[in-house]
């Protein structure tokens, strides 16, 4: 019995048919709420001008940007004698806010300001460590339960916590509700990308990586500042950006399980019955027998079905090559989602309107997808992530040699530099799960996630440290992101290769040169499915 690669046994259904199509439209639907939800916090959580509720100052642009920065006026209560002011203590009588952009926030709602002020952050680093809890327990769901399963309960989780969120009766309510969403944002946009890669084929299954999940992903934050500039209070933007969640709910009729998931737990009738429905979908004669006369439950010859074996996380460390592979990916994914989002949550301090630099900051993300998409098609995945990560590390280096005066030129460069950031995580993706086999795909995944959301909750603080230095946030992503780059060269290529099955098919990383390139992997796999080929004797 010889051992079949899944897309060729499944080639019969076309790359392009009204089932792909579907899925592929479906499943990147359902990642444009991921694309606002943390990022909400820009316009939820910005502080307006404010002043203390009793002072006596008359309401001026001098008196405002003192008490931004809450190190003048906003924090202190003054009395005027003789024409000059002493501050006489901290304000008792609470604090008025400028309605000039905002009729509320949560800072105005539970007055985040002055003592509280770090509160604000801490917000969005509770989402993000209920994003890092969902990408811990999401992989290993995934692969126990199914990616289609996972992929709606995070769904509902995330929808129905937000809508509670709209109902926050102080800051911890909103807090342990923003944390629950945080679990199934991820966990959702994780178990999508997974179930999409398992169900399209080679060619479509990286359009769908970077057009698909990615680019709707940064429509959904486009879909943002819209939003917030039409809706000025926290609760009804909220309440705006929770219910299209409603709207997927039809979907679970659409969007069948993983056949690859099902064939690795032995459930082949089931994965058969897909395949035959997709096949009837494409108005393609199926053939009568799929599955059965091939070795693909095999984990490796001679060895039991997957199916009678239970995969854990420690399967991601027990070898030395799914070691390193997994130590190697979840470094630089920590890294480069730190300098993803710092730059991100540097939007409403840089210069401008904060509406026109947040769309701008997204429709610089739809660039990148579009700049990766088009590269993917001649470049290998390995060289579309270190020139990324290396060019904006040293772009971002670069900032701190622009004058102060010259902030045009500041932002300029770091929009440049998330360009390049935004394009090499696109391509992480793909290569991550073209690097991890099929058994343990959704733990390798949940792990990169979870790597990456650790760097994410640490990001938020990254925009703060402007305030003992205005260049230091760049200084140091520069140089992480610099680092990332150099990484990321001793990963192996996937381009052209078929996606691993078992722990056996696992490549190992690059250590020399003269096995980092493309031809090398295709050669080095092409040996190895050749001894599968042979017969047994």
């Amino acid at each position: 019995m010889t051992s079949l690669d899944y897309d060729e046994v499944t080639s019969f259904l076309g790359e392009r048919g009204p089932f792909q199509i579907t899925i592929f439209v479906l499943l990147s639907l359902s990642t444009v709420p991921n694309g606002y939800t943390g990022m909400a916090m820009v316009f939820l959580a910005d502080t307006p001008s404010y002043r203390c509720r009793t002072s006596h100052r008359n309401w001026t642009s001098t008196n405002l940007s003192l008490a931004e920065d809450g190190s003048g006026g906003g924090c202190l209560e003054y009395q005027f004698l003789n024409g000059s002011s002493n501050a006489t203590g901290l304000c008792v009588d609470g604090w008025e806010y400028s309605k000039e952009r905002y009729h509320s926030t949560i800072v105005t709602e539970w007055d985040l300001v002055c003592e509280d002020a770090w509160k604000v952050p801490f917000s969005l680093t509770i989402f993000f460590m209920g994003v890092l809890s969902g990408s811990f327990l999401s992989g290993e769901l995934s692969d126990r339960f199914g990616r289609k399963v996972v992929l709606f309960v995070t769904m509902a989780i995330q929808t129905l916590s937000s809508l509670v969120q709209v109902a926050s009766v102080s800051w911890e309510m909103f807090c342990v509700f923003f944390f629950l969403t945080g679990i199934g944002q991820i966990s959702n946009y994780m178990a999508a990308f997974v179930l999409g890669s398992e169900l399209l084929g080679r060619n479509l299954r990286v359009v769908y990586s970077v057009l698909g999940t990615c680019v709707f992903y940064a429509l959904g934050y486009a879909f943002l500042p819209l939003c917030a500039y039409l809706v000025r209070s926290w609760r009804l933007l909220l309440a705006v950006l929770s219910l299209p969640g409603l709207l997927y709910i039809p979907l679970w009729w659409f969007i069948p399980e993983s056949p690859r998931w099902l064939l690795a737990k032995g459930r082949v009738q089931e994965a058969e019955d897909i395949i035959r429905a997709a096949a009837r979908k494409n108005g393609i004669t199926p053939p009568e027998v799929i599955f059965k006369d091939s070795d693909l439950l095999l984990s490796e010859k001679n060895e039991p079905k997957s199916s009678d074996v239970s995969y854990s996380y420690l399967d991601l460390i027990r070898t030395p090559k799914m070691r390193n592979i997994t130590v190697l990916n979840s470094v630089v994914w920590l890294i480069t989602t730190i300098t993803y989002f710092g730059l991100s949550l540097s939007t409403p301090n840089m210069n401008g309107d904060p509406y026109l630099n947040c769309l701008l900051s997204a429709l610089m993300e739809v660039a990148a997808y579009v700049l990766a998409w088009l590269l993917l098609k001649l470049l290998p995945r390995k060289a579309l992530i270190t020139f990324p990560l290396l060019t904006a590390g040293l772009v971002l280096l670069l900032i701190h040699a622009v004058p102060p005066e010259n902030s045009g030129l500041s932002v300029a460069l770091a929009m440049g530099a998330k360009l390049g950031v935004t394009a090499a995580l696109s391509v992480l993706y793909i290569s991550a799960v073209e690097q991890f086999p099929t058994v343990v795909r959704g733990m390798g995944m949940g792990i990169c996630s979870m790597c990456s959301k650790t760097g994410s909750t640490i990001a938020p603080f990254f925009p703060y440290l402007s305030h003992y230095d205005r260049i230091l946030p760049y200084i140091l992503m520069g140089a992480l992101t610099v680092l990332a780059g150099l990484l990321s060269i001793l990963m192996p290529e996937t381009r052209g290769m078929p996606l691993p099955e078992d722990l056996s098919q696992v490549q190992t990383l690059n250590w020399c040169c003269c096995c980092c390139s493309p031809a090398c992997s295709r050669k080095s796999q092409k040996t190895k499915k050749a001894q599968q080929l042979q017969p047994n004797v």
